[in-house]
């Protein structure tokens, strides 16, 4: 049990530290967001937990792909958060990413990774 609330408590330091960071410097705050921690961190449980070589590169291999359809997203909130409410922006967001993940779920297909 100890060990899941430790995972838990790592985890949420580092969203927040992420979060604070970012509101004292946009672009540092933006540059820490952007590197993959939570996957790192959930490679570093998966493996000190025991899971085998094949399940960390699968899922390496399955954040890449879940990850390139949400880049539009990042390009767009900006535009849209100047013509919507938050919320409107976010729910757009949100809505973009989906298609964005249906049509790379499709090219993927296409190149022989099943994602679905």
């Amino acid at each position: 049990m100890w060990w899941i609330v430790f995972k838990y408590l790592t985890t949420a330091a580092i969203v927040v530290l992420i979060s604070e960071v970012a509101k004292r410097n946009d672009k540092l705050g933006a540059l820490v967001a952007a590197l993959p921690t939570v996957t790192i961190l959930a490679l570093i449980w998966m493996y000190i937990e025991g899971q085998g070589s094949n399940k960390l590169s699968n899922h390496a291999f399955y954040t890449f792909w879940f990850v390139v359809p949400t880049l539009p997203m990042f390009l767009l909130f900006p535009y849209l958060l100047s013509k919507y409410s938050f919320w409107a922006t976010l729910l757009l967001s949100c809505f973009i990413s989906i298609v964005c993940f249906g049509v790379v779920n499709t090219l993927a297909k296409h190149l022989g990774v099943n994602l679905l």
